[in-house]
């Protein structure tokens, strides 16, 4: 368990994780067509991405993302120019990336980073969504609604639980990001933003039990 609880008690820890564990795909990351690194608060994208192009999983990298809108201060430039500026410092080179800069929500990283693409001339058939560990399967459910035709692969740094917590440094925080990302699985599907996720029941169990202690400041209403 993490050494810098910040308020989770190990209870919490065990529901946290037990979301976490959903989050994540666990999709075999292969060779793709392109990739598309999803905006994020995060540098962690922009560095598992520049892993993956070095390893010759894809030779076109496209990074999506306006200001972040709960933290406009940490890239201030916008997600995606900062995103890509790392990910040429790692050693992308600058004519494998394309840039997407203006998507607001996941719906909009996928359906303008593909407009971009094909701007470029590339439809691809395969694409690889790299994101945090606790969006892959947002991005996926996101990714059938909106790019049905696309073989999709999701993605994320290969860090377990706490080693994500220490990475960020703010447990709650964090929390709070699982227990909010999981709500848009549950609750996108209603309003159409992305296909249904069946979420077992000691997960939904979890989620429940976590917003009864708080963990609240990224659900929407």
């Amino acid at each position: 368990m993490s050494d810098n609880q910040q308020g989770i008690t190990e209870d919490q820890w065990r529901q946290a994780k037990l979301i976490w564990d959903y989050h994540q795909m666990s999709h075999d990351v292969r060779p793709v067509d392109a990739a598309i690194g999803l905006g994020s608060h995060d540098l962690g994208v922009p560095a598992f991405c520049a892993e993956l192009y070095r390893a010759g999983l894809f030779t076109t990298l496209v990074f999506t993302g306006g200001p972040n809108p709960t933290a406009p201060q940490r890239f201030p430039r916008g997600e995606a120019v900062h995103f890509r500026e790392h990910a040429i410092e790692l050693g992308v080179p600058a004519e494998a990336i394309l840039l997407e800069p203006t998507a607001r929500n996941t719906g909009q990283n996928l359906t303008l980073s593909r407009d971009v693409l094909a701007a470029a001339g590339i439809v691809p058939k395969t694409v690889l969504l790299a994101s945090m560990p606790y969006m892959e399967r947002r991005a996926f459910a996101t990714a059938r609604k909106v790019w049905p035709e696309v073989e999709v692969v999701c993605a994320s740094a290969p860090l377990e639980f706490d080693d994500y917590l220490k990475t960020i440094g703010d447990d709650k925080h964090v929390v709070d990001q699982l227990v909010g990302d999981l709500q848009r699985v549950i609750e996108y599907p209603k309003l159409g933003f992305a296909i249904e996720q069946e979420v077992p029941e000691d997960v939904h169990a979890a989620y429940e039990s976590l917003i009864r202690n708080g963990f609240t400041s990224r659900l929407i209403s």
